[in-house]
């Protein structure tokens, strides 16, 4: 039994906003494994209630916004002993295009959570969710939590201005919360985001693709079970004292890298086209330094090809006239 599954238990009520989506509903699963009674507060606005199709009747779903479930008390953040807060905007095209939207989603929710848990008589540890998408395009390679945060993007000053709130939350009332920065996560349920993106143009056109950029933008892919084993580590190991950790996987990809490994898993050999330009606000190359995390015991163990090819068969049996 590890430490998680020690402290993580049937008598451990955790509180996960956001749970329908791509990471929560992964998270979910795996505290429902170690018995933990779950509460999921979601708006539905970027989620799939197919999501927790597994675990639908070991949680309670509440529905809604989280400013407004919290205002109308429709649920007590002091009943938990864990928050994991994955609630908001996690893309930043939505952002560009709309960034009054992802204001409310990523900052507003962020803050009306730590407010309500400094209220609060018993004050649960919060594990808040952040992005790499702090750190703009980054001043050396590989990133530390230490290097400046110069965000590009509105979705990179809004999950910034949270983190901010969180640790200054923490400093100042006692709040026990840590801060994790995901890079770029990939796992089944991914309907957005690169690897998604090449997957689906791959299966609609096996013959031809085309890629933003010229195939050498660099990212560093985390799939999604290692990226929980990291949120449980930062909830039940970390000081928890307003501190970030970043989280990936450890290996810097090319985009044409994530292609040619698609086509190997995929059996193809697809002619490849380039834009020669990215999307507004994304940065160009990551590479991360993972140190804090990993003193905690983070050991990411799921390879880009491993990780794929569960994609693949995700998709087939998601989408199956696709194939």
């Amino acid at each position: 039994m590890t430490e998680t599954q020690t402290l993580i238990s049937a008598d451990t009520p955790v509180l996960v906003t956001g749970g329908s989506g791509f990471i929560g509903s992964h998270l979910i699963e795996r505290l429902t494994e170690f018995g933990a009674p779950v509460t999921v507060v979601d708006s539905m606005a970027g989620g799939h209630l197919e999501n927790l199709q597994a675990v639908r009747h070991n949680v309670h779903l509440i529905l809604g916004d989280l400013s407004n479930v919290l205002h109308l008390k429709r649920v007590n953040v002091g009943d938990f002993a864990y928050v994991f807060h994955l609630a908001g905007n996690p893309y930043i095209p939505p952002s560009v295009e709309n960034p009054a939207f992802d204001f409310h989603e990523n900052l507003e929710n962020a803050f009306n959570l730590v407010e309500a848990i400094r209220l609060s008589s018993s004050k649960p540890r919060l594990v808040h969710i952040s992005s790499a998408a702090v750190y703009g395009n980054p001043i050396r390679l590989p990133i530390s939590e230490t290097d400046p945060t110069v965000p590009i993007s509105p979705y990179g000053v809004s999950k910034l201005a949270g983190e901010r709130y969180v640790a200054v939350f923490s400093q100042l009332y006692g709040i026990r919360a840590a801060i994790v920065r995901f890079f770029s996560v990939y796992g089944p349920r991914q309907r957005k985001q690169v690897v998604f993106d090449v997957l689906r143009k791959l299966r609609d056109n096996p013959n031809e693709i085309t890629v933003f950029g010229d195939g050498t933008q660099e990212r560093d892919f985390a799939y999604v079970t290692d990226i929980v084993d990291a949120m449980l580590l930062a909830a039940t190991v970390a000081p928890a004292e307003g501190e970030a950790y970043n989280v990936a996987h450890g290996v810097a990809y090319t985009i044409n890298d994530l292609v040619r490994t698609w086509c190997e898993v995929l059996d193809i050999q697809p002619e490849i086209k380039y834009t020669g330009s990215v999307r507004p606000g994304d940065a160009e190359k990551w590479g991360v330094d993972m140190a804090r995390i990993q003193a905690l015991g983070f050991d990411p163990k799921v390879d880009l090809k491993t990780g794929l090819t569960n994609i693949r068969d995700w998709y087939d049996a998601t989408f199956p006239t696709s194939k």
